[in-house]
């Protein structure tokens, strides 16, 4: 256990000696602050790491990640880095990234009881409730959670849509858009869902904020 800690400290080593090499100021300029475009709300699971799957380097991407990459509105871990992404960092694109295969889209598909994520797992079961017409008619399971995590993505891009946090953004013309993907395991590849919110016109009038 000991050995497997260590390689941590080892390869943080390495890794600052082949950054110097490349750029000796590398620490010095990623010190000074940081000016992302992009939110990356995505799921935990250890598969899916922001920056590596997207060619983006530290400083270019600001990361807020739980269980099926979820935007509940009384959590106020994601509406403070919302908060602070929009209203501070100014980024120009949220995206909610979703991944085919994930636990907890899985979980939620069954009726197991597990312990206290349960509580976390209800608002995903939310959203199959919302699509449970389309996602009951398909009848391989498979496709059906692969549909079912699709969903979730979108519904998560409406949530963002909802918040005071993004429609004050709107409201005062800066530049923010909101898109939803998914990343697939199996080969690598990040599919755009081709659901992009820009304004508040694209959520249903009964969300609009004054």
């Amino acid at each position: 256990m000991k050995k497997s800690y260590a390689k941590l400290l080892a390869n943080n080593k390495n890794w600052v000696t082949e950054q110097l090499v490349l750029d000796p100021q590398y620490f010095e300029k990623l010190a000074q602050g940081q000016t992302p475009e992009y939110l990356w709300i995505g799921c935990s699971d250890s598969r899916v790491p922001a920056n590596t799957i997207t060619g983006t380097d530290p400083g270019e991407m600001f990361v807020h990640r739980n269980i099926a990459n979820m935007v509940v509105h009384s959590d106020m871990n994601m509406l403070s880095v919302l908060s602070y992404a929009v209203e501070v960092l100014k980024v120009k694109h949220i995206i909610v990234c979703g991944h085919y295969g994930c636990g907890g889209v899985l979980a939620a598909m069954g009726n197991q009881q597990i312990g206290l994520i349960d509580n976390w797992l209800r608002h995903i079961k939310d959203v199959y409730r919302y699509h449970h017409k389309e996602l009951d008619a398909i009848e391989n399971k498979e496709q059906r959670a692969r549909r079912f995590v699709e969903v979730n993505v979108m519904e998560q891009v409406n949530d963002l849509g909802k918040t005071s946090i993004v429609q004050n953004a709107w409201k005062n013309k800066q530049p923010l858009h909101i898109h939803g993907w998914v990343y697939d395991l199996n080969d690598g590849i990040i599919k755009d869902l081709d659901v992009t919110f820009t304004c508040t016109k694209d959520l249903h009038k009964v969300y609009h904020l004054d």
